[in-house]
């Protein structure tokens, strides 16, 4: 985290980079050596599978459960159930072997199973009614993934605090219709979800490419000199972020750096001013090369993106977005998204080294 923290807010989704082109761009602040044949390493995109499309399904219905409480029998295969346990090894309790409230489905394997010698974890439930306190005893399996573990014998105290019976819905027309304004048949959802997956993959790719870009762009950036004062403002800027986080979780400053961060606040200086130095990089790299090649938004397309921003910030109004963020930040932050979108159209994909697959 201390290598890749990076100050909050729309600077952090502009992240991206550039390289490669005839000619350089130059003003009194920064010189762009290259823009264009910028090499970057390409994104590999995955390509959605019918498995893939019916997990999704299956996670919806499993969203969907209904959850009703049994008091009147003990429990049985196929019940969901909610114990508290402590395990122990001759008398004596062992990490991870304790919980309060966890749920469990008896018969879906997720405990210890049976060997030879005890039964299951989940099969020793199975019997007992809400409000029991017992003990059962198993035995870790020898291919257990904490080996000084492998072959043990434990003992687990168990109080059964409630039982219940779930229910998954089937997946029928009928449900689909419940879950979703376009589609109307089983068939009709499948082929919503894989849209959604293919349209969620291709953006998560075109993050990834703009990110490279955008350091590659930077990489070929040299800064004659920054303007201190746009530094300082950025400075700020930071710092005021991580205060009011440190706020958030109701410590001071330093012991929010230290417990939280991992870092003094010597370090944290350190860092800021060089996160300060590159957003103000950034910004007049991306203003310069705007200026050069005629990208400066429109209208229309910086209140388009500054919507898409406000949505993403969960504000309903991008009016007050605007207002709280800074318009000068939004509109910095539309320029750059402009600017990124050119290097990625104008970039080179190379297939990834050995040492970056």
């Amino acid at each position: 985290m201390r290598k890749k923290w990076i100050a909050a807010g729309i600077g952090m989704i502009m992240a991206v980079s550039l390289t490669g082109c005839s000619g350089k761009l130059a003003n009194d602040y920064v010189t762009i050596n290259q823009y264009k044949g910028l090499e970057v390493s390409k994104v590999e995109k995955t390509e959605v599978t019918d498995e893939m499309v019916e997990n999704t399904i299956n996670s919806y219905l499993t969203a969907d459960q209904t959850k009703t409480e049994i008091t009147d029998r003990a429990a049985e295969l196929g019940d969901t159930v909610d114990i508290d346990y402590t395990g122990t090894m001759d008398g004596v309790a062992f990490d991870g072997g304790s919980a309060t409230g966890a749920m469990l489905e008896l018969g879906s394997g997720s405990f210890i199973g049976a060997t030879d010698s005890y039964k299951g974890f989940e099969e020793q439930i199975v019997g007992h009614n809400p409000g029991e306190t017992f003990t059962i005893t198993v035995q870790f399996p020898s291919d257990y993934q904490n080996a000084d573990f492998s072959d043990k014998v434990a003992d687990f105290e168990i109080k059964l605090n409630k039982i219940y019976e779930v229910k998954t819905p089937e997946l029928t027309d009928e449900w689909v219709q419940t879950m979703s304004e376009e589609s109307k048949t089983v068939e009709e959802f499948k082929k919503e979800i894989r849209e959604k997956m293919e349209k969620n993959i291709q953006a998560s790719a075109d993050g990834q490419l703009q990110q490279a870009v955008m350091e590659a762009f930077l990489e070929q950036t040299e800064v004659k000199k920054l303007p201190q004062e746009q530094v300082d403002e950025q400075y700020k800027s930071i710092e005021e972020t991580y205060q009011k986080m440190a706020e958030a979780y109701g410590v001071e400053f330093a012991e929010f750096l230290s417990g939280y961060m991992n870092m003094t606040e010597e370090q944290f200086k350190e860092q800021a001013q060089e996160v300060a130095e590159t957003a103000v990089k950034r910004d007049l790299a991306c203003k310069l090369l705007a200026e050069k090649k005629n990208l400066e938004p429109s209208d229309k397309e910086y209140e388009e993106m500054a919507e898409t921003y406000a949505k993403q910030s969960n504000y309903e109004d991008v009016e007050t977005f605007k207002k709280e963020v800074g318009e000068d930040v939004v509109k910095s932050a539309v320029l750059q998204q402009k600017v990124v979108e050119y290097l990625a159209d104008n970039c080179v994909q190379v297939e990834p080294s050995d040492s970056e697959k």
